[in-house]
């Protein structure tokens, strides 16, 4: 009887956090910014990803690059930033050209197959290493322009 009380209750809570209406959202345990920078290079995400202040090595060049850690005008939450890592094809990243940053509506990145090689450890150092250098500025408002 225990057992099922037990298996219910887990059931109930798992629900509220996997639901697609839950405000909760998810979170992995911190991570090392200094990992997440050799898991980074070590995986060549540089290849394609310049970060905000972090030179990209000359060897390294790419025609397109989207940078990675700018001004943005709303928070960028954890769970964005876990998805945009291992579903990149979710979510494109704008202000680029899309023939830039896709190929057949799927994210450039996807065709990396980084989720065959990428460990949950090395998620959670990158996510650690790249969430601090998102810088959020507050989006310009003209009330005066404001168009109802």
């Amino acid at each position: 009887m225990k057992f099922c009380l037990a298996i219910t209750a887990c059931a109930g809570l798992l629900q509220g956090c996997v639901g697609s209406e839950s405000s909760f959202g998810f979170r992995l345990p911190d991570g090392n910014k200094e990992e997440g920078r050799r898991a980074f290079e070590s995986l060549q995400c540089n290849a394609c990803h310049d970060v905000r202040g972090v030179e990209t090595p000359a060897e390294i060049a790419a025609e397109s690059r989207v940078t990675l850690g700018r001004d943005v005008s709303r928070v960028k939450t954890y769970g964005e930033l876990v998805t945009a890592i291992i579903n990149p094809s979710h979510k494109l990243a704008p202000g680029y050209r899309k023939e830039d940053v896709s190929a057949n509506g799927e994210s450039l990145m996807a065709y990396a197959n980084l989720n065959r090689v990428l460990t949950v450890q090395e998620l959670i150092d990158i996510v650690a290493y790249l969430q601090p250098l998102y810088e959020v500025t507050p989006p310009q408002y003209d009330p005066y322009t404001f168009v109802y």
